[in-house]
């Protein structure tokens, strides 16, 4: 198994390596070069087996190189089965039915409340894993839109190999999941609260990515969603809810709250692998730039509206690069291109030739805030269940555009209501208690620093701030 870049002018790397590198050297982000083969035989025989069971059989593929596989097969499984021996439900992901054809999987039973724990509980051990076997230290710069901070600052604290800097748009995030980064109390954990959006902290990683010679001073990596890793291990849960409701003997559909497409692109690498699933469906806030893309063939940045559903608040969505290269025919010289055009025009229509095929495999829907109070509403009064304000989005869409009732849809459940108790008690009447091991997260000291939208202000700070230089 081999990684290429989506810009195309980037060296091919092997799993290790690309884990370490994040985003590849020519601004591209990594993919595989061929998908591995998940067969109908296959399938059936994850039926039954723990949630840690099917993650080894689903990602062992991802990790094997040329001349074998760098992490043994014994420390990467026991590296997932510690992983997710942290989450506090037996099942890690485990599946509510909402009516006959709907379910719900609650991805937020990790440490940090959020569905971005699934995969960052076990990138942080595989970067321990492959920094003490190259005796290397790395410094991760990363940008959240609210739950990535938390549960890559989760994973990676008190770790020696690494300093790690979380980027998050001051003001932009919930109390909870603010507090949730700046309560970590450890040396290696630095927070950055930005004067300005999302975009404007993942287009600040980005460019000190493309700074060559400040990326290889302070061997930078990254736990955003550009890492690949990201994606192979949140691959998973959409295999473990397809064979929970009966795949491959079965066709099932999911439906994601999205802003950065990484979830979404996850589904769709399942899809590639040989999982049979209904077309994906996207929900968007009012920030609704996957939605006209995926409606229109058209992708338009427009102004960033603070929402409800805060995590969605994106007007770039990075990873939708990866299915782009794909529409593309994977030339990477013409996608580098067409990227280039859309950061200078603020626009790019996707290619003609292989539309039909993304009508296919997706379909989309944007609901504002009114909206999302509403189906938050409606869900607490049909089941009594509490959700956030991102998995009503994913309720919502899976309603409007569920085209054949038939097909059992899962919807994602990305984050515990608990994390935006406002908006709950707003649609509710009941306000989210934290779990026990947060019920103090109310009364912890804070610790984070407000810098500016200026690049070299942060890199000045990363500079100064890491330990080990």
């Amino acid at each position: 198994m081999r990684y290429i870049s989506t810009r195309g002018a980037a060296p091919a790397l092997e799993f290790d390596d690309v884990l370490l590198a994040g985003l590849a050297r020519d601004g591209g982000l990594y993919v595989p070069e061929t998908w591995p083969s998940l067969t109908t035989e296959a399938i059936r025989a994850l039926r039954g087996k723990s949630y840690a069971d099917i993650a080894v059989a689903v990602m062992q593929p991802f990790l094997i190189g040329e001349t074998g596989g760098k992490i043994g097969d014994g420390d990467f499984t026991a590296m997932v089965k510690d992983a997710y021996a942290a989450f506090r439900h037996q099942a890690v992901v485990p599946l509510k039915q909402i009516d006959q054809s709907l379910w719900l999987m609650e991805l937020f039973h990790g440490p940090t409340l959020a569905f971005k724990d699934v995969a960052l509980q076990l990138v942080g051990r595989l970067y321990d894993h492959v920094l003490k076997a190259r005796k290397q230290r790395v410094t991760i710069i990363g940008a959240t839109s609210g739950d990535t901070g938390s549960a890559a600052l989760e994973a990676c604290r008190d770790r020696d190999a690494i300093d790690i800097f979380i980027l998050h748009p001051k003001g932009r995030v919930s109390e909870v999941q603010r507090r949730q980064m700046t309560t970590i109390d450890s040396a290696n954990v630095f927070n950055i609260a930005l004067e300005g959006t999302f975009d404007d902290c993942q287009d600040m990683v980005k460019a000190m990515f493309n700074d060559h010679a400040f990326r290889d001073r302070v061997n930078m990596s990254a736990v955003n969603s550009i890492n690949w890793a990201r994606v192979m291990a949140q691959i998973v849960y959409y295999v473990v809810g397809a064979v929970a409701l009966g795949a491959p003997d079965r066709r099932i559909g999911f439906s994601v709250p999205s802003g950065n497409f990484g979830n979404v692109y996850a589904g769709y690498g399942a899809r590639q692998m040989g999982l049979d699933i209904a077309p994906l469906i996207i929900g968007s806030n009012r920030n609704d730039i996957l939605a006209r893309f995926f409606n229109t063939a058209a992708m338009q940045i427009t102004q960033v509206e603070p929402s409800l559903s805060p995590s969605m608040d994106i007007q770039v969505s990075s990873n939708l690069e990866r299915l782009l290269f794909d529409l593309y025919g994977r030339d990477g010289q013409a996608l580098a291109a067409a990227m280039g055009d859309f950061r200078k025009a603020g626009r790019m229509t996707a290619p003609r030739q292989s539309w039909k095929q993304v009508e296919t495999l997706f379909a989309a829907a944007a609901f504002d805030d009114k909206a999302t109070l509403a189906a938050m509403g409606d869900l607490y009064k049909r089941t009594g269940e509490l959700i956030d304000p991102h998995s009503a989005i994913g309720i919502a869409a899976a309603e409007a555009k569920r085209a054949d009732p038939e097909i059992p849809i899962i919807a994602l459940a990305t984050a515990h209501p608990a994390k935006f108790p406002e908006a709950v008690e707003r649609a509710t009447g009941r306000r989210p208690d934290l779990p026990d091991h947060l019920a103090d997260l109310y009364d912890r000291s804070e610790r984070m620093t407000v810098l500016p939208n200026n690049l070299e202000r942060v890199k000045d700070f990363v500079l100064a701030s890491r330990r080990n230089q």
